[in-house]
Parts: C-alpha cells; structure tokens; sequence
C-alpha cells in the first residue's frame, strides 16, 4: 500500500485538494465544467506529475493534469497511430 501513496504522493500539493471533487469528475460533464477544471489545474503546482500519472495509468474519468478522457486518449493513439501493417 506504501507504494501506491508514493505513486500519487504529489496529489497532496494539487491545487484541486479544496475544489468540489465533482468538478473534475462530473455525473454530466459540460464545457463550462472543463473550463473551470482547466482552470483549476493551469494554476497547479503538480499539473505536470498529475497528467503523466493520469497518462500512464489509463485514468478513463474526469479531469487530470488539465486533460479530458478524450484528451488523454488522443494523447497515447494519435489520429494517425493505426497504419496498415508493411507488405
């Protein structure tokens, strides 16, 4: 369990710690809501370790290190990731 708490250690200094945690994973999301969640992590001092944590471990909801589910998908399989196998 030690190493889990490590692994997310950073989430302690996130500036979202005394937002609504609703905001970052909404029932609903909304653009308003992401803009304000954005805005929440533009001004984290820990967005950049958050993004890479939410990266690698395949976080499929809500909002981390400023980036939406689909953000973070296009991020790992860009548009162009599929191409046809070499003959």
């Amino acid at each position: 369990m030690r190493e889990a708490s490590a692994e997310i250690g950073w989430a302690r200094r996130g500036a979202c710690r005394s937002s609504d945690p609703e905001l970052f994973f909404p029932p609903v999301p909304s653009p308003d809501q992401e803009t304000r969640a954005k805005a929440v992590c533009g001004r984290c001092p820990v967005m950049a370790e958050c993004r890479a944590y939410a990266l690698r471990a395949g976080e499929r909801e809500g909002i981390w290190g400023g980036m939406t589910p689909q953000e973070r998908r296009r991020s790992r399989f860009p548009a162009n990731w599929r191409r046809p196998a070499a003959s």
